[in-house]
């Protein structure tokens, strides 16, 4: 017989709420060695992030991966790390707390919005128990990867599951698996382009730069790749941009395996050998800032650009916790409780 966690009592009566469950990739909790490691090989060790067969991944990952690559982590980790901590997390509290905000004054009954991290903390685990300990009987789970991978979606879900296969009393589910062309979306990630244009003028070329995964997922049926460009496509369009004024690249990737292509330092460097003297990056694969727009983008690759023979290389900052994004999120969310409301009168 399975053990079947204890949750805290249930008391009848007790007011129900709708639970959000607000899901980041996660960081480690210090920029050192050994907090770095601790959380790749959380990270690494997911079978939907690296798709290599086990055993043969066990010995890869903690033979050499776990030996070199946390020293190097740790020192972009420290590039960026805040007196707030990791930018990730604090960017993605900041971004709970006001879709909290907005759903309180937007939906008619009580409303949790928790956060949680893939890898790392918080957990998703503690996430759903709080929310079960506060009553929340029915629970929408929000990736905040607006393209849908299986990569990284899909282990959103993986991970719920194996909480919730562990309890005696499940919560009814909503799963949002993408929301890369919503239209609110589309908008303001154009409203923060044009703001940027605005403040610090515009460049030469706006180059969109997604996180890379690799080519095999493409091929084996992923969406994520058609939802990127269409993600691109449709800011540009809102943009009214000339076609050869924007373009797409992938960056991060890492390992002898190809990629989706084209590569973004190598198109950055490409721009710069053709003495392009600025160039503008925006990255809507990413909710809030993190290690891969702040150390990778605006500082290794910015670096990359200039030496190649470029002037600037301009990142243009997620949507964050801006109220715009809050507001389509909570949107999305409000949409997808339909029925519930109702049913709970």
């Amino acid at each position: 017989m399975p053990k079947f966690k204890i949750m805290p009592e249930y008391e009848h009566g007790s007011p129900q709420i709708t639970g959000v469950l607000l899901v980041n990739l996660g960081t480690p909790d210090s920029p050192t060695v050994r907090g770095v490691r601790r959380y790749l090989r959380q990270f690494l060790s997911d079978p939907r992030v690296v798709e290599y067969p086990r055993a043969l991944w066990w010995l890869i990952l903690n033979g050499i991966i776990l030996l070199l690559r946390p020293a190097r982590s740790a020192h972009a980790y420290r590039q960026i790390w805040t007196g707030r901590g990791s930018p990730l997390l604090f960017h993605s509290l900041d971004l709970a707390a006001a879709i909290q905000a907005d759903l309180s004054d937007r939906m008619s009954g009580p409303v949790l919005v928790q956060l949680a991290m893939t890898y790392g903390n918080p957990s998703i685990e503690a996430g759903l128990d709080a929310l079960y300990a506060a009553g929340a009987r029915r629970t929408i789970v929000l990736p905040l990867y607006p393209q849908y991978s299986g990569t990284t979606t899909a282990a959103v879900f993986d991970a719920v599951a194996n909480v919730l296969r562990m309890r005696r009393w499940l919560p009814e589910l909503r799963f949002i698996n993408q929301y890369h062309d919503n239209a609110d979306f589309i908008a303001a990630h154009a409203e923060n382009i044009r703001r940027h244009w605005q403040q610090h003028g515009r460049g030469e070329h706006l180059l969109f730069s997604f996180h890379g995964v690799p080519k095999s997922t493409l091929l084996n049926g992923d969406p994520y790749h058609c939802q990127c460009l269409k993600t691109a496509r449709l800011i540009a369009e809102a943009l009214k941009l000339a076609e050869t004024g924007w373009s797409v690249a992938f960056q991060s990737r890492v390992g002898r395996e190809e990629w989706l292509q084209p590569y973004t330092d190598e198109v950055l460097s490409k721009f710069g050998a053709a003495s392009m003297s600025r160039v503008d990056v925006v990255c809507p694969g990413f909710a809030v800032d993190c290690l891969e727009t702040l150390e990778e983008i605006a500082l290794r690759y910015a670096e990359l650009f200039i030496k190649a023979g470029g002037k600037a290389l301009h990142y243009i900052p997620a949507l964050n916790a801006n109220p715009q994004h809050a507001a389509l999120l909570a949107r999305l969310i409000e949409k997808n409780t339909g029925g519930w409301l109702e049913a709970a009168q």
